[in-house]
């Protein structure tokens, strides 16, 4: 008499897990790899290097990439690895919070944009193309030029730039799911228009909201390098990438390391960013 065997549950749970990871696209993984070793390195520079990121030593400039400065030093004798590690914490600030309050401004200028429709549709229409037809960099530049250069200008400057960016994506998604039969039951119980748009269609758009987050936090991380660049961001001593750069680029003849190393490190964040907002728009879609 033959006796049946009952599959083993630890097989069928590991290739459910195995089904879970194949349906992952593979952009995602690689920019969460690369998004958090930026992040774990930046979070605790002390367990990867002894050196101060802004305490200079003339004694030991320009020395090139070696066994004990493994990114070389700067004109000022800095140890430009640890000054990379140290750079990635101020754009790690600036960037989420610039972000997270440009979506959400956003989100109320698109919802009340795309719901409304009509003239309330028109005028802040009009007012977005008004903005959007100046170069988000000239607007940037004068609006940091006359509130100073303080961390929270810059946060307020990205946010500003963002809005009417991601209030043009979420008006689109509000005027196709305004026409679903959820929203004129919404209306046919009585529901206000901020109960209608905030708790019916703002969560059936949040696949769009994620992506767009997603994507300008990208843009976020690159325009605060590039303020900082142009001297309008943080200022010395910082060792924020985009000032980094800036400092070091009449010395790249003679130590190309000092701004090699730290454009290298911006560009793996934003590569990493801008592959999970591909990834996720993928998964989006699907």
């Amino acid at each position: 008499m033959s006796v049946a065997i009952a599959p083993r549950p630890a097989r069928r749970l590991s290739a459910e897990a195995r089904g879970v990871f194949t349906g992952v696209p593979p952009s995602v993984l690689l920019s969460f790899v690369l998004v958090a070793i930026v992040v774990l390195m930046s979070a605790a520079p002390a367990l990867f290097t002894s050196y101060s990121a802004v305490l200079a030593s003339p004694g030991s400039k320009f020395l090139a990439p070696g066994a004990q400065h493994w990114f070389g030093t700067d004109n000022l004798g800095r140890d430009v690895f640890s000054r990379t590690l140290a750079g990635a914490s101020s754009v790690l600030l600036i960037a989420p919070v610039s972000t997270a309050l440009g979506v959400a401004g956003g989100i109320v200028v698109g919802l009340t944009s795309g719901y409304y429709r009509g003239k309330v549709d028109a005028v802040i229409g009009r007012i977005v193309d008004a903005f959007l037809s100046l170069p988000l960099i000239i607007i940037a530049v004068l609006v940091m030029a006359s509130l100073g250069r303080e961390t929270r200008n810059v946060i307020l400057v990205i946010a500003i730039i963002f809005i009417p960016l991601v209030g043009r994506t979420v008006r689109s998604a509000v005027l196709v799911e305004r026409e679903r039969e959820y929203v004129a039951a919404a209306r046919l119980r009585g529901e206000r228009a901020s109960y209608i748009m905030y708790a019916e269609i703002l969560p059936n758009i949040t696949g769009p909201v994620l992506v767009e987050s997603t994507v300008r936090l990208g843009y976020a991380i690159f325009t605060a390098a590039t303020l900082a660049f142009l001297g309008l961001g943080l200022q010395p001593p910082s060792p924020d990438w985009g000032l980094t750069i800036a400092q070091g680029y009449e010395y790249v003849s003679i130590a190309w390391w000092i701004i090699v190393f730290p454009a290298l490190a911006l560009a793996t964040l934003i590569v990493g960013v801008n592959l999970l907002a591909d990834g996720l728009r993928v998964v989006v879609e699907e």
